[in-house]
């Protein structure tokens, strides 16, 4: 479903109601999700030849997972918002703190409560004060827990689109091949929880991550079967926080992964990730990353490879996982590069100035300031969010259709006719005004540049790069 596709439809989201009240049972909703499912047991995988990065977040929220999924062109999904607990405040700060005003794609990969714990509040935060929730997709089991009643009622309330989700349905998003691997039709063992997850399998030129929600023995056995080396992915979320009922050796010799992320909570009362899930790891030696010690963990592919980023330069030895300190859910510090996965060295764009006939430079386009965080909160201070321009060639430099965007996707266009003089200065804001020569407006509604380090990415009329200035 594309991000410009959103329709609420309130009948469609009461008839996912009352068929999710029912544990699961009945006949899926009719709509486009349906109408659009690719073949059960299919993968499609894209080719090398694609542009701009995909971004894979795995929040630290604790004994809980949340994974924030940003594409080339900015959509926006959410996996699964954290523990009931702390009803997503650490995935709503998360989100505000990068400048995410949407979420396209809302997906539960199943209603425990350590998933949909802020379901409700990012629901009602997004529809309320910020651009909405495109669409939700369920894998249509109820719980009976207060957390999944608020969650619905959320959706009632804002109307916002449901979708019960399983393998072979397509979730259309821009750049980027998803995978509905999970759960089959008919449930596995009657309709567990677990045993039924939302399993996407994200494919980027020829990078790929695999998410398997807290799939099971039953389940994660179901996807070697039907699927076997097309699970084949660079990275692997561990399956149940950890657990040794997940991430068997089955799984890990199907997927191969180069990488395993796992997301729980360091003093886990479960012992997650337990030393027996570990100990597959190690005899794999598969770097493991581990959100209670590395922090938040970002995870950046640009087709070809993909470079992973933490707050915690922590161990990544399985067997020494736990030697590293507690990383504090809801820590604001900054991530950095640590390894690179496949692929060489990351995809660069240098500045290179425009030239006429082939020739002499008629102007170069240079970032002379950046300022991602002005005093105050973001949304009331847009327009002190800004990025400067300076034409430091010694000749007129014409803007007219070059584009300025960020990491994420988000663009802004040049008007036609502007013209920025041989050692002139614009000031790009992000709020909204007047544009005179020496003031552009992006006319955003929420902040675009990420206050911990993002990338200003420019490009010309012709759609070729000018310009890619990184801050941190």
């Amino acid at each position: 479903m594309s991000r410009t596709a959103r329709t609420v439809l309130v009948a469609l989201v009461l008839v996912v109601l009352v068929v999710l009240a029912g544990c699961g049972g009945g006949a899926r909703p009719t709509g486009e999700l349906a109408d659009t499912a690719t073949p059960t047991g299919t993968v499609t995988t894209t080719g090398p030849g694609v542009d701009g990065t995909l971004e894979v977040h795995f929040i630290n929220v604790g004994q809980s997972v949340s994974t924030l999924v940003v594409g080339p062109t900015g959509e926006t999904m959410l996996v699964d918002t954290g523990h009931y607990t702390d009803d997503g405040a650490y995935v709503l700060t998360y989100l505000e703190r990068r400048g995410i005003d949407r979420i396209d794609h809302l997906v539960v990969s199943h209603n425990d409560a350590d998933h949909i714990g802020g379901n409700a509040a990012i629901i009602d935060y997004f529809e309320r004060e910020a651009d909405g929730i495109g669409a939700v997709y369920d894998p249509g089991i109820a719980a009976s827990t207060q957390t999944y009643d608020r969650y619905l009622g959320a959706v009632e309330e804002h109307g916002v689109t449901l979708y019960e989700t399983r393998e072979g349905d397509e979730i259309r998003f821009e750049g980027v091949d998803v995978a509905v691997l999970g759960p089959p039709d008919p449930y596995l063992e009657d309709g567990a929880r677990n045993e039924n997850s939302v399993v996407l399998k994200l494919t980027h030129g020829e990078t790929s991550v695999l998410l398997t929600g807290d799939a099971e023995d039953d389940q994660e056995a179901y996807l070697v079967e039907q699927y076997g080396d097309r699970l084949r992915s660079t990275v692997l979320k561990a399956g149940h926080h950890g657990s040794s009922s997940s991430s068997s050796g089955a799984l890990l010799d199907a997927v191969r992964p180069n990488a395993v992320v796992v997301s729980s909570a360091y003093d886990s009362r479960y012992g997650h990730p337990t030393e027996a899930v570990l100990g597959r790891f190690a005899d794999r030696s598969l770097p493991t990353y581990w959100t209670a010690t590395h922090g938040d963990i970002v995870l950046v592919s640009d087709g070809r490879g993909i470079t992973v980023r933490t707050q915690v330069a922590a161990p990544t030895d399985p067997l020494t996982l736990r030697d590293a300190d507690d990383a504090d859910p809801g820590n604001q510090s900054v991530v950095a590069d640590r390894t690179r996965l496949g692929g060489g060295e990351p995809t660069t764009r240098t500045a290179a100035p425009t030239a006429t006939d082939g020739g002499t430079p008629v102007g170069r386009l240079v970032v002379s300031e950046i300022n991602p965080d002005p005093d105050g909160p973001d949304r009331e201070h847009l327009d002190d969010e800004y990025v400067v321009f300076e034409n430091a060639g010694n000749e007129p430099l014409d803007l007219s259709g070059w584009t300025v965007e960020d990491a994420a996707g988000r663009t802004y266009t040049f008007p036609d006719g502007y013209v920025l003089d041989a050692g002139a200065t614009v000031t790009l804001r992000t709020g909204t005004g007047t544009d005179t020569d020496a003031d552009l407006y992006w006319g955003s509604g929420a902040a675009v540049w990420n206050n911990d380090g993002d990338t200003v990415i420019v490009r010309n009329s012709d759609g070729d790069p000018v310009l890619r200035e990184t801050y941190s």
